[in-house]
């Protein structure tokens, strides 16, 4: 086929995702991120962002930032293991493994790059992974892109789990994984029933704590804390440090052994380029405020309930959450697009998530909170949904 003739497939299928309402398309923001923001010259209530709690525009952040960039420049210039490895990402690793409570701590460009590389490099051909249904796409794509088998079990269900796990007998290692607070549903891995079946079909265990770390358990260290899992419950953890963290990039937690395996063999750390180091310094600034201002979880947890009491009043269905993410499903692609087009002609910004980031007929809009909303923006987003809820009543699944 020539490119030619390719172009034509490809813009046909771009004409078939539009006439689906599955087309994507890239609002450009000119302000930072927070909780109001500035769309096309228009001031907008956000709440279809990651960040949690409200740390992505701190000034303490920026501070560290623009020191650093004064000190090490902008570009780390290398890769981690020639020369892009600085003193202030090696800090950053050693402070993370403690906040965590493990050894060791490996950062990584991005999540993605971070399950991809752990995956790859640790398991091989006569290996089998167990993926819950529901988990993130780097998940799914590690999985995939490794030479391990790949079986998935129905989304936090320990019984089909440990059924697929006795049916692999013949793999070598079996790793379980999942995220922690899966990022479409809002809810959280059943790890208390996840671990004990893990340990007893001798498997390993993976999370992907992207939504959780900084967020949830007593002190903001994550599911596992939550779970009061060890490092024995779960040997490997994921966390990114672009959501609650408020800054980018991603890192792997756990033993001497684990940590020095991926820096001998996992290819998307070792052939790619390290973070800017201010990078690393703001997420040194954000470390510390996460772990300091214990309010910032509590003023979340507030707001969170705020909305799920006023969303019950109004009769609204959401998905069972606790967390920050909080799902109104509504069914066709259509009908959430066109709801979330409403609500941002009322001055509410919700991306209208849909096929196939998630299932059919499964549209939602993905209601997120952050520790910088306010009684007042809950009140308004509110409104907002009451007065569409005629609307949203007739599409909702």
């Amino acid at each position: 086929m020539s490119w030619q003739v390719k172009q034509q497939q490809l813009a046909r299928q771009l004409i078939e995702l539009k006439q689906q309402s599955l087309y994507r398309l890239r609002r450009v923001l000119n302000s930072a991120q927070d909780v109001v923001v500035n769309v096309n010259g228009k001031q907008v209530l956000n709440f279809c962002s990651n960040d949690y709690l409200g740390l992505a525009n701190h000034p303490k952040l920026i501070t560290a930032f623009k020191k650093a960039a004064n000190d090490y420049g902008v570009g780390s210039g290398s890769a981690h293991l020639v020369t892009g490895h600085k003193t202030v990402h090696h800090e950053l690793e050693q402070q993370l493994a403690e906040f965590v409570g493990r050894p060791r701590v490996l950062l990584f460009s991005t999540g993605y790059m971070a399950n991809l590389g752990v995956i790859s490099a640790l398991l091989n051909k006569k290996d089998c992974i167990f993926s819950d249904k529901l988990n993130h796409a780097s998940l799914v794509d590690a999985s995939k892109l490794s030479a391990a088998q790949f079986k998935r079990y129905f989304h936090n269900d320990e019984n089909n789990l440990k059924l697929k796990l006795q049916q692999a007998q013949m793999a070598t290692t079996k790793l379980i994984v999942s995220d922690g607070i899966f990022s479409m549903d809002g809810d959280v891995i059943a790890l208390d029933k996840i671990i004990p079946i893990a340990q007893q079909e001798n498997a390993v265990l993976m999370i992907d704590d992207a939504h959780g770390l900084g967020v949830t358990g007593n002190t903001g260290r994550g599911t596992l804390e939550q779970f009061n899992a060890t490092i024995n419950d779960v040997p490997i953890l994921m966390a990114t440090l672009g959501k609650a963290f408020g800054t980018f990039g991603a890192f792997i937690a756990g033993s001497e052994v684990l940590i020095e395996t991926l820096i001998q063999q996992a290819r998307s750390y070792i052939y790619t380029t390290a973070l800017p180091p201010a990078i690393a310094s703001a997420t040194l600034a954000s470390l510390k405020l996460i772990t300091n201002e214990q309010w910032r979880r509590e003023q979340l947890q507030v707001r969170i309930q705020q909305f799920k009491l006023g969303a019950q009043q109004l009769g609204l269905k959401l998905m069972p959450s606790d967390t920050a993410i909080q799902p109104l499903v509504i069914g066709s692609s259509e009908s959430a697009m066109r709801i979330s087009q409403s609500l941002e002609q009322q001055g509410i910004l919700i991306s209208a998530i849909r096929p196939p980031t998630v299932p059919a007929n499964t549209a939602r809009l993905r209601i997120t909170f952050s520790a910088n909303h306010t009684e007042q923006h809950i009140d308004t987003l509110l409104l907002a949904l009451e007065n569409l809820l005629p609307e949203i009543q007739q599409d909702v699944c």
